[in-house]
């Protein structure tokens, strides 16, 4: 697979698996972590990392302006935030959006001008979550949830604008994902029902294959047991 993949929160814990996917199909792979995080964290002459605060337009345009011409990205940037519908602030509803829902609109459009200035189509992954799909899911998380809906519907507005351009977009949907951060908050959940960052990799990398090319508007439940 000799395509050049633009992964945004690269150094994260999905980011860094999906990073890794990538170069191990014989990608290059373009990685925007946030300013004051480790660029090194991962070593290989197919990666080239740059540093910019997605939350920012103006940044998050100029940084992706930037880099060489890629084939389609993957933004894995986001955070995660517990709290009832009854104990969730208007506070925490900004958080979540703008590291959420700012950072992956901020970067869908820069990434959508840079394909659509090449001409030849390509692919804009973006990370949803089963609270954005399911209500039950989202009681704990609203905020969460909230956030991750209005990514859900960002990917279908990009299809809209996006017809006979060859540019698609797609949305993975994960469950629980077994992380360290995760595990911590929850030590006594059963980890082997979560999904595997790897396996949400997995999956993405599979939109960048031929046959993965050929869906369209496609939403992906990356569940497993959980």
């Amino acid at each position: 697979m000799n395509k050049t993949i633009l992964v945004t929160g690269a150094n994260g814990n999905l980011g860094q698996a999906v990073t890794q996917k990538f170069l191990d199909e014989g990608c290059k792979v373009i990685g925007i972590a946030a300013p004051g995080t480790d660029p090194e964290f991962m070593k290989s002459a197919n990666l080239e990392v740059h540093q910019a605060d997605l939350m920012d337009e103006d940044k998050t345009f100029e940084a992706i302006e930037n880099v060489a011409e890629i084939d389609g990205a993957v933004l894995t940037v986001g955070g995660f935030g517990m709290g009832s519908f009854e104990n969730t602030s208007l506070d925490q509803i900004d958080k979540m959006y703008r590291l959420n829902f700012t950072t992956a609109y901020n970067s869908s459009r820069a990434i959508f001008k840079k394909l659509k200035s090449k001409g030849k189509g390509g692919q804009i992954v973006l990370i949803g979550a089963r609270p954005a799909l399911d209500p039950s899911a989202a009681k704990g998380v609203v905020a969460y949830g909230f956030s991750k809906r209005l990514v859900q519907y960002l990917s279908d507005i990009i299809n809209e604008e996006t017809k006979d351009t060859g540019i698609t977009s797609s949305v993975i949907m994960p469950s629980l994902i077994d992380t360290p951060p995760n595990r911590e908050a929850m030590p006594d959940a059963d980890f082997d029902k979560w999904v595997k960052p790897e396996t949400i990799a997995a999956n993405i990398q599979h939109l960048f294959t031929e046959p993965g090319k050929a869906l369209r508007e496609t939403v992906l439940k990356v569940y497993n047991e959980s």
